[in-house]
């Protein structure tokens, strides 16, 4: 037998205790990956190269405040600026109000709404239909499986915010890296059912010539309106976005404290696990000694059972990890959760080293007394 099947053996000598160990800790891995890959979602990742030349131009003090339609043109004039697209937020209720059926619903400008999201992907029969009806639809391809929707079909949405129901067609879908799960519809349309509406939106989307000069857009933008009765606050899709997460709360927080807790539960876990086995097999480790097993030796034992069960136990919590973010980002919530997320090969790795590392410290402790024991007091011990 080899030092890596004895250590094998030991590790599920006891298989009732090894098995719930496992779990336990399977189970703390899935919630430490989870809080890893929103973690890098949120304030990690990039965006891609189209996103990151867009602007987000709204009320400087909440999206609560529509802007007005003269923003537009000044903005467009600002030097950088290639195309401006008011958008405006419908809240209203699709067959009800569960959050399986929750998804985005903007207002926007078809005539110019491609040339800021230009990583929409729409075939141009389509794109020209949308804009040509203003009763019309854009919706994303997914929200489209999701629902067996297809082109020519009537979507209604009955308002909650807005006094106004929407009778929509579908005319375009689209496809995006990642997915959207979003659907827009004309601006004209909402103006015209609610007259109090016309000539505001809730905010613009902005796209930028260069990356490089989104930051001077930014700042020209905002000195343009400073003294005006409604002020801007200029940002990045990505802060945009963060601005939303950030409404949850302190974000950061939450996350790291879960963290913290996942990683101070593996290591309770784990180490209660070895000391109950190393009490349980004390003659087992003086025979060991009399046989020549060094400290050293019996103290990598000891340890490596505690490392294998706290590995094995992240490799289930990982792979169960995947299967749960991929529910999470097919139903989309209405919670901030990007629909990019996955687990990553950095995010596995990061885990499992977590494991490992915890594994090693809380396997110590009781590898070391049992290294330290004396060889008679070990073989007269009765238990």
């Amino acid at each position: 037998m080899t030092l890596g099947s004895f250590i094998v053996r030991n590790t599920f000598r006891n298989k009732r205790r090894s098995l719930l160990t496992m779990i336990s800790i399977s189970f703390s891995l899935l919630l430490l990956t989870l809080m890893i890959c929103i973690w890098r979602s949120f304030y990690v990742d990039q965006v891609a190269p189209e996103a990151s030349r867009r602007l987000i131009i709204r009320d400087r003090v909440s999206l609560a405040f529509f802007l007005p339609a003269y923003y537009r043109d000044k903005i467009r004039s600002v030097p950088g600026i290639t195309a401006v697209v008011p958008i405006t937020w419908f809240e209203g209720r699709y067959i009800d109000n569960r959050s399986e059926h929750f998804f985005a619903r903007l207002a926007t400008d078809p005539d110019e709404y491609l040339k800021v999201a230009s990583d929409k992907i729409t075939p141009p029969d389509q794109v020209k239909a949308w804009q040509q009806d203003r009763a019309g639809a854009l919706v994303d391809v997914t929200l489209a499986d999701k629902y067996g929707w297809k082109l020519g079909d009537r979507i209604h949405i009955q308002g909650t915010i807005f006094p106004v129901d929407l009778d929509l067609t579908i005319r375009a879908i689209y496809h995006r890296d990642p997915p959207q799960n979003a659907l827009y519809f004309h601006t004209k349309y909402l103006e015209e059912a609610v007259p109090w509406f016309k000539g505001q939106a809730g905010w613009y989307a902005a796209q930028v010539d260069s990356a490089d000069h989104v930051a001077a857009a930014s700042k020209q933008i905002d000195d343009m309106f400073r003294n005006s009765p409604l002020q801007t606050k200029s940002e990045s899709e990505k802060a945009f976005q963060l601005g939303f997460v950030a409404s949850l709360g302190n974000v950061k927080a939450f996350i790291l404290g879960i963290c913290g807790a996942v990683m101070f539960a593996i290591m309770l876990v784990s180490a209660n696990t070895m000391a109950m086995s190393v009490r349980s097999r004390t003659r087992e480790v003086a025979v060991l000694k009399t046989l020549g097993f060094t400290k050293q030796r019996v103290l990598s034992i000891f340890v490596s059972e505690a490392v294998a069960l706290s590995v094995g136990g992240g490799v289930v919590g990982i792979f169960v990890a995947r299967f749960v973010i991929a529910a999470m980002t097919r139903r989309f919530i209405g919670l901030g959760i990007p629909l990019d997320m996955k687990v990553k090969w950095p995010t596995a790795g990061l885990a499992l080293l977590v494991a490992l590392i915890l594994g090693v410290v809380s396997g110590y402790l009781p590898a070391y007394r049992a290294s330290r024991m004396n060889i008679v007091e070990g073989l007269r011990h009765i238990g």
